[in-house]
C-alpha cells in the first residue's frame, strides 16, 4: 500500500497473532493498517496517531472493562476518539455482547468474516463517519430549534437515511423513537409559552444525557422530539422507553408552587420487526404511534407489539414505589393484585426470617378475591 495515497489507517487489536494476521490479510490491499496486542498499547495508538480512523478489536474483559479501551475512547476528550467507529469480534457471550453494544460498538463481526464482507462493512462504517463529522463540522448545514438548540427534522431524515441503508446492507436493526408530552398545548394554555419551552428544553436535556454516542436526536416537529438508534434491537429500545416514561412520572416539576402533573407518550419503529422500506417510512410509523399513544390517554408506550390500546401496562414494583412517593398513589390502586402477587415472596421471606406477625394468609385471599372481581366485571 502507498502511503502517499492516504488510505484510512485501521488499528487492529487482539491478543490473538493468528488474528491480527488473519485480519490484515484481508485489509492490506485496501487500507493502511497498525496491530497492537492488547487494549493498553492500543490506546497509546490512539492517541499518538490520529491518522487512525477505525478501530478492530477483540470481545474480551480487557476491552470492556470500565478502564478498557473502549469506554476509554468513548469517555475521551478528543472528539476525534470518542466518535470512532468500532468493529468488534463478536462471541458467544451475549452479556459481552450487549455490554459492548451499550459502550458503543459500530458493528460485530464473525472470526470467519471473508474479505468482501469485511470490506463491505468497513467502507460504509468510514462513509457513515464522515458524513456526521460534516454535520458536525457545518453547524450551518441543518438548521437548529429556537427553544431546545437541538437540529430540525432535516437532519434527523439525513441520519435515519444513513443509519437504515447500513443496516440494510449489513442485515441490523435501526430504532426509531417519537416522543412529546401529553396535553402540550393545553400546558401552553395553562401556564404560558415560555413554561412549555423550559419543559422541552428539560426533555431534550434528559434524553441528550440518555442516549448513546451514535445515536441521533433532534426534531421530529416542532413539539415532538426524534432519536434514531442504529444498532438498537427493538426490545431494547421499547424497554428505554418506558424509562423514559416512567421517569417524567415521577419527575418533581412545579409552577407558581403546584406541581405540574406531567407525562410523555412515545411511538417506536424497529427495522427489520416493523415491514418497511425507508427511513421515512420507519419515521412516520414511530410518529403516528406516537399519536396513537396520545390519542390513547397518553402515558404510554406503542411500539412494534401488536397490544391493544386501551390495555394499561401494569408498572413495575419499583416504579409503582416511586409513584407513591411522588403522591401518585391512585396511579397504582388499578395494579394492586398483580404488584400484591408479585411482593408477596419477599413478604414471605420477611416473615420467615423476622417473625413479624403478618397475616399473610388473609393477604392471599384478599388478593384472590380482588382478582375474581375484576375479572367478573370485565366479563358483566
Amino acid at each position: 500500500m502507498d502511503d502517499s495515497k492516504q488510505a484510512p489507517r485501521i488499528l487492529i487489536v487482539d491478543e490473538s497473532r493468528m488474528v491480527r494476521t488473519t485480519l490484515i490479510k484481508l485489509v492490506r490491499d485496501r487500507y493502511r493498517f497498525r496491530e497492537e496486542v492488547d487494549g493498553q498499547s492500543g490506546w497509546q495508538a490512539l492517541v499518538l496517531d490520529p491518522s487512525i480512523q477505525l478501530v478492530i478489536c477483540a470481545l474480551s474483559p480487557p476491552i470492556l472493562d470500565d478502564d478498557g479501551l473502549l469506554p476509554r475512547i468513548r469517555s475521551s476528550r478528543l472528539a476525534r476518539l470518542r466518535q470512532l467507529p468500532v468493529l468488534m469480534i463478536s462471541g458467544d457471550n451475549e452479556e459481552a455482547n450487549e455490554r459492548a453494544r451499550s459502550l458503543g460498538v459500530a458493528d460485530f463481526i464473525g472470526r470467519e468474516i471473508g474479505a468482501a464482507e469485511l470490506l463491505a462493512r468497513i467502507d460504509s462504517l468510514l462513509q457513515l463517519a464522515e458524513v456526521q463529522s460534516e454535520l458536525r463540522a457545518e453547524p450551518g448545514h441543518h438548521s437548529q430549534h429556537p427553544d431546545t438548540g437541538l437540529p430540525t427534522r432535516q437532519y434527523v431524515d439525513r441520519q435515519a437515511t444513513q443509519a437504515v441503508s447500513h443496516a440494510m446492507r449489513h442485515e441490523g436493526p435501526v430504532s426509531v423513537m417519537v416522543m412529546a408530552f401529553d396535553r402540550f398545548e393545553a400546558l401552553s394554555q395553562e401556564h404560558g409559552g415560555d413554561l412549555a419551552k423550559e419543559l422541552q428544553k428539560r426533555l431534550a436535556g434528559m434524553l441528550a444525557n440518555k442516549v448513546r454516542k451514535e445515536d441521533s436526536l433532534g426534531h421530529y416537529s416542532s413539539n415532538e422530539l426524534a432519536v434514531v438508534s442504529p444498532g438498537t434491537p427493538y426490545p431494547a429500545c421499547e424497554a428505554f422507553a418506558n424509562r423514559l416514561r416512567e421517569a417524567f412520572a415521577v419527575a418533581n416539576i412545579a409552577a407558581h408552587g403546584k406541581r405540574l402533573e406531567l407525562s410523555v407518550s412515545i411511538g417506536v419503529a424497529n427495522t427489520p420487526v416493523d415491514r418497511v422500506s425507508s427511513a421515512g417510512a420507519l419515521l412516520i410509523l414511530a410518529g403516528e404511534r406516537l399519536h396513537s399513544a396520545q390519542q390513547a390517554g397518553g402515558n404510554r408506550v406503542v411500539a412494534c407489539a401488536n397490544k391493544p390500546l386501551n390495555e394499561v401496562q401494569v408498572p413495575r414494583l419499583g416504579h409503582a414505589i416511586d409513584l407513591i412517593k411522588a403522591g401518585h398513589a391512585s396511579a397504582v390502586i388499578p395494579h394492586l393484585v398483580p404488584l400484591g402477587k408479585e411482593i408477596l415472596p419477599f413478604l414471605e421471606l420477611l416473615e420467615r426470617e423476622l417473625e413479624l406477625g403478618l397475616p399473610l394468609a388473609g393477604i392471599r385471599k384478599r388478593l384472590l378475591d380482588r382478582e375474581h372481581e375484576v375479572q367478573d366485571n370485565r366479563q358483566a
